[in-house]
């Protein structure tokens, strides 16, 4: 069986009935492979590069994974907490350097890294459109580490602002934790949270990255589940999804 490890923060966490409504975007990532892709999710609530592996959870996966299997790397959140130094990175210099480490780590043993941008946070202006956001210096940073170690990389911090760009500040509010007083019994006084996902954020940039990998094509496709022919108005399956009013209903 090929095994995806995981490393990242809260955005890729795998969460269960103790922290519902929260999911990430790891626990949902199986509904696009195939049947014989074990999805090994390592990612914990606000790690960043440097946090993961002195908590020694980079040598938990460092110790259990072999040739043929991938690595998918997503940071950024928590490397930019420039006021918590057990967190904190600089996108060009430590960033950058701790990305090589987790190269290596999949190299050394066969496997395949892949890396993955930061998923953009929920923050709109006033007009309705997304702002700068915060991640830029270190999506810049990956994208560098990317082109030097010649790795293939997913840009899903470009892809997840042009998703939430079409849904719009209502419509993303269903993808975030941010729901009413009342509606989910671990969230009794509501919740605004612009950076965690619910279940139906997850899958729709679950998406995001299965697009990613089949835009990088052979053994990074091969991961997939076959997405089938185009419909007649010309709109393929996962366009379809990602336009779905419905996605938030999905479980």
């Amino acid at each position: 069986m090929t095994k995806i490890y995981w490393a990242g923060d809260s955005t890729v966490q795998y969460n269960d009935i103790t922290t519902y409504p929260y999911a990430g975007i790891g626990q949902a990532m199986h509904l696009f492979c195939k049947p014989n892709v074990e999805i090994v999710n390592r990612a914990r609530n606000g790690r960043s590069t440097k946090s993961f592996m002195d908590e020694g959870r980079l040598a938990l996966i460092d110790a259990v994974i072999s040739e043929g299997d991938f690595f998918f790397i997503q940071f950024g959140h928590n490397d930019e907490k420039i006021n918590d130094p057990s967190r904190y990175t600089e996108p060009y210099s430590t960033f950058q350097d701790n990305l090589r480490i987790y190269i290596d780590v999949a190299r050394n043993k066969g496997a395949w890294p892949v890396l993955i941008t930061p998923l953009e946070r929920r923050f709109f202006a006033e007009d309705g459109k997304l702002t700068k956001g915060e991640h830029g210096d270190y999506v810049a940073g990956m994208k560098q580490v990317a082109a030097k170690e010649n790795v293939p990389l997913i840009d899903l911090n470009a892809m997840s602002r042009q998703e939430m760009e079409k849904a719009g500040p209502e419509g993303t509010k269903r993808w975030f934790v941010h729901v009413p007083a009342g509606i989910y019994p671990y969230c009794p006084e509501g919740k605004a949270d612009n950076s965690r996902l619910q279940y139906a954020g997850a899958v729709v940039f679950a998406g995001c990255i299965a697009r990613g990998l089949k835009e990088l094509g052979g053994v990074y496709a091969d991961l997939l589940v076959d997405w089938g022919e185009n419909d007649a108005q010309g709109q393929s399956k996962e366009a379809q999804f990602l336009n779905d009013s419905n996605t938030a209903v999905i479980r």
